[in-house]
């Protein structure tokens, strides 16, 4: 399996251990804040590292180096908390007093497209902010990641996600800027990494470089524009997707799938309203679709995000989400999703490509053609294609005409089959039925060959 936008190979198999955690179920808040020193053009992101500060201890506030999975931190009016009082993901988290700093001692090269972070208050203590600082340099300055601070007021933990998109060497260095001796917990540090291999031949935000979410080709040509508000790009890190303003859903959700995407982590289960959408876009609450005899149900599946808390909670974003009858959802499509896991255990990396079309679908409590107070349509077919290939690297190039790409096209109705090969058919009939091109940067000749072959649903 590629490993190219991680550490070295030893600390890689130590944070992977890190990472199996049992989670605390976070609360709905997420910020998202833009670091003042963007690079320009395209990215794409895959995990850098996930730090949960299992792997070591300090019992005392003053200053001094620990040594977790993935490197050297400095740990300044800090210490690593274990007791109940402490807000933590597993057994640790970092708790940090008066002006207290938690700061990487080492650089990772991969630069960074996010970093997330959960975090609350200690204990009963008063609410105190923080800020995240990055340093180009190896330390030597440090520039304040976006312009706000977050106040943790809250004994439950919260994810806040700071947008950098800085290339190169970087590290980091979280800074708790008021509240006295009012403590704070820091919990699953986690850094995805920036690459500017953007392009390709599928329209804005596209990229070829291996492991990215769009390596395939953007189906829609969407761009990151508000205007344009019917195909809203929207980079999840952990998925990307053309969000439709006016049905409240995705038209496609793209991501990718390898032995280093799945790992321990359990189901967080925590639906919840996305409020990092455009301003005033009306943002699907958990709720919407209760009652209505239809499922939330994913694109990106939370089975297929299963390495850190971070990824698994992102698919449970409600802009993740299409209403669709249960038994489709609950077991056609269930059945597909882990035959498409069952490639990658046996030793395949997978590009998956998702989406839901037309309006109007038979869930458990007869037809309806919208949800949500008439918000959120209801689709009459929900698709998905998938393109296989044997671990290796330079992924684009490796696909050929014999390339296997299953293609399924469902019905959103609740007598489906629980058999998804039934509903097996050509990359070529959902582009008809959709209007998108989804093997945009596949070569020419080869994409028209992939786009006319149905599979046998059997690999033979």
């Amino acid at each position: 399996m590629k490993l190219k936008h991680l550490l070295a190979p030893l600390a890689i198999a130590l944070m992977l251990a890190s990472c199996q955690k049992n989670e605390t179920t976070p609360s709905a808040e997420k910020l998202n804040l833009s670091s003042t020193n963007n690079t320009n053009g395209s990215y794409a992101s895959t995990q850098t590292f996930d730090e949960g500060f299992e792997s070591a201890g300090k019992t005392a506030y003053a200053d001094a180096d620990v040594t977790f999975t993935s490197g050297s931190w400095d740990l300044n009016s800090a210490l690593v908390g274990t007791s109940a009082s402490d807000a933590k993901v597993g057994s640790h988290s970092i708790r940090i007093e008066n002006t207290g700093t938690l700061g990487m001692n080492f650089d990772v090269t991969t630069g960074a497209s996010t970093v997330t972070m959960e975090y609350a208050v200690f204990g009963s203590d008063g609410s105190s902010a923080f800020q995240l600082w990055e340093s180009t340099n190896g330390g030597s300055t440090y520039t304040q990641v976006g312009t706000t601070s977050i106040t943790a007021s809250s004994t439950t933990l919260a994810t806040a996600t700071f947008t950098v998109n800085v290339a190169g060497t970087i590290r980091f260095q979280v800074r708790k800027t008021t509240g006295g001796t009012n403590r704070i917990n820091i919990d699953e540090f986690t850094i995805n990494s920036y690459s500017s291999t953007g392009g390709g031949t599928g329209g804005g935000g596209s990229s070829t470089a291996d492991n990215t979410n769009l390596m395939l080709g953007n189906p829609s040509n969407a761009t990151a524009d508000i205007s344009n508000f019917d195909n809203y790009l929207y980079d999840h890190t952990y998925y990307v997707e053309s969000y439709n303003r006016d049905r409240n859903e995705p038209n496609w959700v793209s991501w990718y799938v390898g032995s280093t995407s799945l790992g321990s982590q359990d189901r967080a289960n925590d639906f919840r309203a996305d409020p990092n959408l455009p301003t005033g876009w009306y943002e699907v609450p958990a709720t919407a679709y209760s009652g209505s005899g239809f499922d939330r149900g994913h694109n990106c599946p939370s089975g297929d995000r299963t390495s850190t808390v971070a990824a698994n909670e992102e698919t449970f974003l409600m802009d993740n989400m299409v209403p669709q009858a249960p038994q489709n959802n609950e077991q056609t499509w269930a059945n597909l999703e882990e035959y498409g896991r069952s490639l990658v255990a046996a030793g395949d990396e997978i590009y998956v490509i998702m989406g839901s079309y037309g309006s109007g679908g038979t869930g458990s409590s007869g037809s309806a053609t919208t949800v949500d107070g008439g918000l959120v349509v209801v689709p009459s077919n929900i698709w998905k294609v998938i393109v296989v290939l044997p671990n290796g690297d330079n992924d684009l190039s490796r696909i050929t005409s014999t390339t296997r790409v299953i293609a399924v096209n469902t019905p959103n109705i609740n007598t489906i089959s629980s058999d998804w090969t039934q509903y097996i058919t050509t990359v070529k009939s959902i582009e008809t039925a959709t209007g998108y091109s989804l093997l945009t940067n596949v070569p020419a000749n080869i994409r028209t060959v992939l786009e006319n072959v149905k599979d046998s649903g059997t690999g033979n």
